[in-house]
């Protein structure tokens, strides 16, 4: 199979051959891993019992899939990934909004994955052959896991579809003995000696159902267009596309979380979930645990560094995918080893995802917002100026950002981000909730806002286009909608763009040439 070339340049037709089944598969077989299922972990480890955990994650999820999985419509439409995607209302460098944003989420996403996959296979292969347990051998199975991962990222594409198509049936085997493994020891009610994390019942349980529901799909927002930019919207329709996006989140995030409630009130993982998870196994079960921690976390993991290449190579255009996978692969390895010699797992996990939340929520929901109201429609030509170190088009706006999109996504991430609530870090607006996290409801909610506000009637974009001169037609509609009829643009080497008519050239340092 060979190496993926296309970076966050338009896909073309021919290559747009996946479908909704294919969504299904590659959302359920690449969450099937330890990285998401110590998620189901975090509510057992608040203090809560199955019922409370049961209901704040599922809660959580529904929630977050309602946000979430509209997304993936807008690459359907344009071809490209999200975050090049999103410079039709942010403009064609403010969409480096959503590269960060995504390259953020990923980065956490995978070294979190390595790091409980790789904790689950030494304290397995203790328990099998004798295998240390020090700080040698946690180093050499977690660079043997991101190497795995980064060539699986490196390949692209088909190759993890391929693999998560094995992972939707393998991991769900393995999950399903896991089940038979851990009943034994099962219990209803919480652990003992772990008392509600925020002190009483309900704000854990909201605490809950943000950090171990919501999150599961905020870590998508911009992940999902990297599969549905190979789905033809000539041959599958949107509402199929929905359908089975919302399916795959749901039971590829439901099924590894609830697992992981289960199995942390069996193994009594109060205050750790892959030692407790570990010794309580039954010596049977050792080897399909040891299969399920490798495997799944190369094929989630290889899913979020493809991501993160994607996202870095927007970010640079003068590099390619690959480069920028392997350079990425580098640094979440490196973020692995800090997170398990200097960082407790529970305090780490919650509050990254809280914090990501509250910085990722108010850009989805502008993205959201700005499709709604071109109906989908996109030019995908203009959405490449910035990957062709050029300038112009209809979504250059003022220099290449659209500044009332950035200003309402900076003022929401700061407001989630002085409501949020984590271990480490407790924003000044906590006073006025109550001490209960309302990060994500009001980044969301006032980001979404002021960009509705100050832009009314899609009339400000255009405005702010004309006045720059930047847009090639006089009639273009404002707020970033395009007319259905834009043309791809050409690509050059390693399936780069190259510059179209109307676009003008700069040099690598943004001057004109």
């Amino acid at each position: 199979m060979p190496i993926e070339q296309r970076g966050v340049d338009t896909v073309p037709e021919a290559e747009r051959t996946s479908g909704p089944r294919d969504l299904v598969s590659i959302l359920l077989g690449s969450n099937l891993c330890l990285g998401v299922i110590v998620f189901g972990w975090l509510p057992v480890s608040f203090g809560l019992g199955l019922w409370a955990s049961v209901t704040s994650v599922i809660t959580g999820t529904l929630l977050g899939v309602v946000v979430t999985a509209p997304l993936a419509l807008i690459s359907l439409r344009t071809a490209t990934n999200l975050s090049t995607s999103s410079g039709a209302f942010f403009g064609v460098r403010g969409r480096l909004v959503g590269s960060v944003v995504g390259l953020l989420l990923s980065l956490g996403y995978t070294a979190l994955t390595l790091w409980v996959g790789g904790d689950v296979v030494v304290g397995t292969l203790a328990r099998l052959v004798g295998l240390p347990t020090g700080g040698a051998t946690h180093t050499v199975v977690y660079a043997l896991l991101a190497a795995g991962t980064a060539v699986a990222a490196v390949y692209g594409y088909r190759l993890l579809l391929r693999l998560s198509k094995a992972l939707a049936v393998g991991m769900t085997l393995l999950l399903a003995l896991g089940l038979l493994a851990y009943a034994g020891d099962f219990t209803t009610g919480p652990v003992p000696d772990t008392p509600y994390l925020l002190g009483s019942f309900w704000p854990t349980w909201l605490l809950s159902a943000v950090a171990a529901g919501l999150s599961g799909p905020v870590a998508f927002i911009t992940l999902l267009g990297d599969y549905t930019r190979y789905v033809s919207p000539a041959r599958h329709s949107g509402r199929s596309v929905l359908g089975a996006t919302c399916l795959g989140l749901l039971v590829g995030l439901l099924v590894p979380q609830l697992f992981g409630t289960v199995t942390a009130l069996a193994a009594r993982g109060g205050l750790d979930y892959a030692g407790p998870l570990v010794a309580a196994s039954p010596a049977w079960y050792l080897v399909p645990l040891l299969l399920a921690a490798t495997a799944g976390s190369v094929g989630n993991a290889g899913l979020m560094l493809y991501s993160m290449g994607l996202d870095l190579d927007a970010i640079l255009p003068g590099a390619t995918r690959t480069r920028a996978t392997l350079v990425v692969a580098g640094v979440a390895t490196a973020f692995v080893f800090l997170g398990h010699f200097t960082s407790d797992a529970q305090t780490a996990m919650t509050s990254f995802v809280l914090l990501l939340t509250a910085i990722g929520t108010p850009w989805a929901v502008i993205t959201l917002i700005g499709h709604v109201r071109c109906a989908g429609r996109y030019d995908p030509e203009a959405l490449q100026v910035h990957n062709r170190r050029a300038r112009g088009g209809r979504y250059w706006f003022s220099a290449g950002w659209h500044p009332r999109a950035t200003v309402s996504w900076a003022i929401g991430a700061g407001v989630g981000l002085a409501a949020v609530s984590t271990p480490l870090y407790e924003g000044p607006l906590l006073a006025l909730t109550g001490g209960i996290d309302c990060s994500f409801v009001l980044s969301g909610a006032v980001g979404g806002a002021l960009y509705a506000t100050l832009t009314p009637g899609r009339t400000a974009a255009g405005e702010e286009a004309a006045h720059e001169g930047a847009s090639a037609d006089a009639d273009t509609p404002p707020d970033g909608e395009a007319s259905p009829g834009g043309t791809r643009a050409a690509r050059g080497p390693e399936g780069r763009p190259e510059a179209a008519p109307g676009a003008v050239p700069v040099a690598r340092d943004g001057a004109g040439a």
